[in-house]
């Protein structure tokens, strides 16, 4: 099969506020389309998100947003990704920068966003590419219950030494995860591990 591209699953539409713009007029804005980021741009350059996690900050620290910019509160760096980038390219840098969503771009030109949800989409529909076949584990009860999981849902993925990377989409949350562990029969991150 061959390896799915960010192209392939990511959300072609996003919205996009510049650094001027008052949080009180991004919220609204992403209210309005239903969006739980905005991508900070100066001119057609991508500089920062804007995402619900940072307007819980502003609220946290009882900033008035009317009077509060994007650009005091914006997450930056951006983080962008080629649009013709692997999926488990983009998967294995959004888990190591502990982000929600990438920037895609095409020849320096924003084209798209990949979110989690893209990712867990993509998953759920089998475009993900697919897991390299297991490795034995005969003597090994914990890369056994590690195998078995992957084989299960796919969420475990294989790596070219033949083991198994504990990374995925935590079946609890749904959040990408660096580090996935069954508790109650699922395989879940360490937040959902703490309730």
């Amino acid at each position: 099969m061959e390896s799915v591209t960010i192209r392939d699953v990511m959300t072609r539409e996003y919205v996009g506020v510049s650094e001027s713009d008052t949080v009180l007029g991004a919220v609204r804005l992403m209210r309005e389309e239903e969006a739980g980021s905005v991508v900070v741009l100066r001119g057609s350059d991508p500089v920062g998100m804007l995402t619900e996690w940072d307007v819980l900050g502003v609220v946290a620290d009882e900033a008035d947003p009317a009077e509060t910019t994007v650009a005091s509160v914006m997450s930056e760096p951006v983080l962008t990704v080629a649009a013709d980038e692997s999926l488990q390219t983009a998967t294995g840098k959004m888990s190591s920068e502990r982000v929600r969503r990438l920037v895609v771009t095409d020849d320096g030109e924003v084209v798209g966003v990949l979110s989690e949800r893209d990712v867990i989409a993509a998953a759920a529909t089998g475009s993900a590419p697919e897991s390299a076949p297991a490795a034995p584990h005969d003597a090994d009860p914990v890369a056994a219950a590690t195998v078995e999981g992957a084989q299960r849902d796919d969420r475990v993925r294989a790596e070219p030494n033949g083991g198994y990377s504990d990374q995925g989409v935590c079946e609890a949350c749904g959040a990408l995860a660096d580090t996935l562990r069954e508790f109650n029969g699922q395989l879940v991150c360490a937040e959902c591990r703490e309730v």
